[in-house]
């Protein structure tokens, strides 16, 4: 139904090794990033586009995947350097040993109607008590989709042990959800709005809302020995990013990226609710994913997030 947000690769440009913020040769000026088919990764196609990352000296090729998960498990393998995912996949890796992950940029933090869990007309669940024990669409297990909805079920006094989670590529929920193979769906922008002119879908209940209002959503990681031995090309990565998060305030200059990688009209580029767009991290505020994945049963142990935060460019 979509084409995704991450299927262009890398979009062109010189590739010079000189960084334009003062720190001189980048160690590695061309770089991968998995990414995922959300609005969240508008700033880092404005920085592609509109040459920041150039003017630092890198090259960024964008490589699709298509949930969290498996964007991180792309990076552990080395097939990119850096990864684009929910926080969640990150935390996991690291509290079960996998990989020694590093937080090395901020995204997005929930803001209101830019998530969703989302119904259709003909589906039996009409509010939020309906979702016990439904199929719930999700892009994969321990994934903000997962654990944020499971966390707004229980601020409501919802059972979810029962829940028949489905999980899905973002692209098929929408048609999954009129054919009926789901009864529930987690949406983020631009599918939130896009599913709701083409199936109807209404929201059954907003995701910024109660213990998850503001949280912190989604981010960049990469492996320890990368941050380690790439200081410069980080930071250039860093500084980029800064400035294009900060040029996101003008919606003019991201909703012509959203038609063009999202493949949506304009008219729902401009009526979609826009995430909160960051990029410095902030460790107390990032604290809130590790003691959620606590609560929620998917860590066992506590799991201290500053650690795991890479040096941030000034």
């Amino acid at each position: 139904m979509l084409a995704t947000l991450g299927a262009c690769g890398a979009l062109g440009g010189e590739d010079t090794s000189k960084a334009s913020g003062g720190d001189g040769a980048v160690e590695k000026a061309k770089i991968k990033v998995a990414v995922l088919p959300v609005v969240d990764l508008a700033p880092l196609r404005l920085a592609q586009e509109g040459g920041y990352f150039k003017a630092e000296g890198l090259e960024v090729e964008a490589v699709d995947a298509p949930s969290g998960q498996q964007s991180m498990t792309k990076m552990i393998g080395g097939e990119v350097d850096i990864a684009f995912s929910t926080y969640m996949p990150f935390f996991v890796a690291k509290s079960k040993g996998a990989a020694d992950i590093r937080l090395v940029a901020d995204a997005v933090s929930a803001s209101p109607k830019s998530n969703a869990v989302v119904t259709v007309p003909n589906s039996s669940v009409k509010t939020i008590n309906d979702l016990a024990g439904k199929k719930i669409a999700i892009t994969d297990k321990n994934t903000a989709s997962h654990l944020l909805t499971v966390s707004v079920m229980k601020d409501h006094g919802v059972d979810t042990s029962k829940v028949q989670w489905v999980p899905m590529a973002l692209p098929n929920i929408a048609a999954a959800l009129s054919s009926g193979q789901v009864d529930a769906g987690y949406l983020p922008e631009p599918f939130l709005t896009q599913a709701s002119k083409v199936v109807g879908a209404t929201p059954v209940v907003d995701i910024a809302t109660g213990a998850t209002q503001d949280f912190p959503l989604a981010g960049f990681g990469a492996l320890g020995s990368f941050v380690d031995k790439n200081p410069k090309t980080l930071a250039a990565f860093q500084r980029a990013l800064t400035k294009a998060v900060r040029d996101s305030a003008d919606r003019s200059k991201i909703e012509p990226l959203i038609v063009k990688y999202a493949k949506v009209d304009a008219e729902t580029a401009s009526l979609l609710t826009l995430p909160t767009f960051g990029s410095t991290l902030d460790p107390r505020r990032l604290q809130r994913v590790p003691d959620l994945l606590l609560q929620t049963g998917v860590l066992t142990a506590k799991l201290d997030a500053a650690p795991m935060l890479a040096p941030q460019a000034g």
